[in-house]
């Protein structure tokens, strides 16, 4: 996510910094393939730095002015050859106009058949490539034929653009490897007089004004960084003159603004928002300066608060300095600074915050607090590539995680506690219902990720129909608290007479509960099942998976090379593979069912046999 301004991205700054990148400091690398029917020099500059930006060393191949069909279904051409991760399809207005000017026949299927134009692009790059698709929508026409009347008139250009546009939309819901780049919000926030410039279009085939340029560009690198992993998990929120006017110490339950009408009404818009954040999947804590009980009464019987007690997930009022709370917060959540946002009212909050903790993203919210929502919607801060049912549930998944953290306190030993959580595992090969939380797991995870490779879900498609090449598994847990759901994913390729590990995973919230060694004792039963003699497995480092560095080792593998980037390889015969004795019960997934919709196990309750699951 750019974290400046839209307002502060200048294309003239921008545009000089371009020549002082420096690859080395970004953590990640992205293949990023443009083309568009506009001119795109500038704009490919610009994303170099931006995602730079954003910690992510771009290689771009830029293809040729208004090549897009020519390079998309030619399985041969330089696009194919340079293997993006990413093809950015950008479509501009000023094409489509001239498109529909000259074109032949009713211009009331103009739309249709320009759709089929543009879906069939998105089939010929599946095709041949596994990237994700980022297709632009298309700017409103400025030009209005009928005046008002251009929304009777199916056949008028504005119609048929509208039209278009939402039809990319819904037609997208069935790609999972495409994404839609909303150029049309971004014109329309700025006013779509202003986004055009017909004379750069007319001299230099500009998709938009000069001055706009940067805006797209952010578009495009908070939707890749996005993709990448780089995102909002938590957002952290101060109380008084932030979630309510006034302060609670001071002025009672009484005196605090609340409510639909007069100062209170800015509060109770904010709190709506921040809800509805909260049941898209993004967590809330609280960070106050307040006294617990005091701050707390608040969320629980004040009649005008839209945020419940149940909608926070980490509960922090005290009189300690804020940047220690949020550290607390981070602790207790396992998550990177770097996916939390502070909100609060105060200059002099944000700026400690800043200053100790300069990874935490901390909007400058403007003093008119009717303004918040206005302020966290420009800066696009909750970009999000993927959505399922059970990022609905992550609050009360993370509550959950504190009663066991409570529990856990009543066990002398390990071993006792993990018994007394009766724990039931279940393993499945990937099915269409899961693909989207498969995806959105393998995009997110960063710390317990053995080669933090970003597959798409479109891939993870591919690898769920490749029966004879790839076994994809992935891995989901409940106990006496509750489901935990989908926590872990592995990627296995089918070698002769071997089974390598591609892509390991797994949520760090079920750390030492013995899922990873019940899933290597499964990973070993499927591969003496193929009769395999070895299983290979690869550790690639990254700013965030040093915690897995020698978790191979740990389980005997034997370290057999180290290329120059620090990728590390092992295998370990079948043979000599000893199962791991764990705490959990195995259960039976029904033939066809998710792995979130698991049956009862045997109840033994002790080590679980090492059972391949099925190919």
């Amino acid at each position: 996510m750019i974290r400046v301004h839209p307002g502060e991205l200048d294309y003239f700054k921008l545009i000089k910094r371009a020549k002082r990148l420096d690859a080395k400091s970004c953590g990640k690398t992205v293949r990023l393939a443009v083309l568009s029917d506009a001119a795109s020099q500038q704009l490919v500059t610009l994303l170099r730095v931006l995602l730079h930006d954003a910690g992510i060393h771009a290689e771009v191949f830029e293809a040729g002015f208004d090549t897009i069909e020519s390079e998309v279904f030619n399985p041969g051409s330089e696009l194919y050859a340079f293997k993006p991760d990413v093809v950015v399809l950008l479509h501009s207005i000023g094409g489509l106009k001239a498109r529909y000017y000259s074109h032949p026949g009713d211009k009331a299927t103009f739309a249709d058949e320009a759709l089929a134009r543009i879906v069939a692009l998105w089939e010929g790059i599946k095709s041949h490539s596994g990237a994700t698709v980022l297709q632009s929508n298309f700017v409103a026409p400025i030009e209005r034929l009928f005046g008002n009347y251009d929304h009777k008139v199916p056949a008028s250009l504005h119609a048929q653009v509208q039209t278009l546009n939402h039809s990319l939309a819904a037609r997208s819901r069935g790609y999972p490897h495409v994404l839609i780049n909303d150029v049309e919000a971004l014109a329309s926030y700025v006013g779509r007089g202003a986004w055009l410039d017909e004379k750069l279009w007319t001299l230099a085939k500009s998709p938009c004004a000069l001055e706009h340029l940067p805006r797209l560009a952010a578009n495009i690198t908070d939707i890749v960084a996005s993709q990448l992993g780089r995102g909002v998990k938590c957002v952290v929120l101060d109380l008084d003159n932030t979630v309510w006017g006034g302060v609670i110490g001071d002025d009672g339950m009484d005196g605090i603004r609340l409510g639909h009408l007069g100062d209170g009404e800015a509060f109770h818009h904010f709190q709506q928002f921040v809800l509805e954040l909260s049941r898209r999947g993004i967590l809330l804590a609280v960070c106050s300066k307040n006294n617990h009980d005091t701050a707390l009464r608040v969320f629980r019987e004040h009649p005008e608060m839209v945020l419940r007690e149940t909608d926070i997930t980490v509960f922090k009022a005290n009189w300690d300095n804020k940047a220690n709370n949020i550290q607390a917060i981070r602790d207790a959540l396992n998550i990177g600074f770097d996916a939390m946002v502070f909100l609060d009212d105060n200059p002099f909050e944000r700026n400690l915050v800043r200053e100790m903790l300069p990874d935490v993203i901390v909007p400058e919210l403007p003093e008119e607090p009717s303004e918040y929502v206005k302020c966290l919607s420009e800066l696009n801060l909750f970009e999000a590539t993927s959505h399922s049912a059970l990022d609905q549930q992550r609050g009360e998944l993370y509550r959950e995680e504190a009663q066991r953290a409570d529990a856990k306190q009543r066990f002398e030993n390990l071993d006792d506690y993990l018994r007394s959580l009766d724990m039931k595992v279940l393993l499945a090969r990937f099915d269409p219902f899961n693909l989207p939380r498969i995806a959105q797991l393998i995009q997110r995870s960063n710390q317990w990720n053995l080669a933090t490779r970003r597959y798409t879900e479109a891939q993870c498609e591919a690898f769920m129909l490749d029966r004879e090449g790839y076994h994809p598994i992935c891995v989901s847990l409940q106990d006496r608290f509750g489901n935990y759901g989908l926590i872990s994913v592995v990627v296995l390729r089918h070698e002769p007479r071997k089974v390598v590990i591609d892509e390991y995973l797994m949520s760090c919230r079920v750390l030492q509960r013995g899922v990873e060694q019940y899933t290597m004792n499964q990973i070993f039963a499927h591969a003496r099942a193929r009769g395999a003699d070895e299983v290979v497995g690869s550790y690639v480092p990254t700013a965030k998976n040093a915690m897995v560095k020698d978790f191979y080792s740990q389980l005997g593998f034997e370290k057999i090379n180290e290329d120059a980037g620090g990728r590390v390889t092992f295998r370990l015969a079948v043979a000599a593979y000893v199962p791991r004795a764990v705490q959990m019960q195995a259960l039976e997934a029904p033939d066809g069912s998710s792995a979130g919709s698991a049956t009862q196990g045997d109840g033994s309750g002790a080590t679980v046999p090492s059972k391949a699951p099925a190919s």
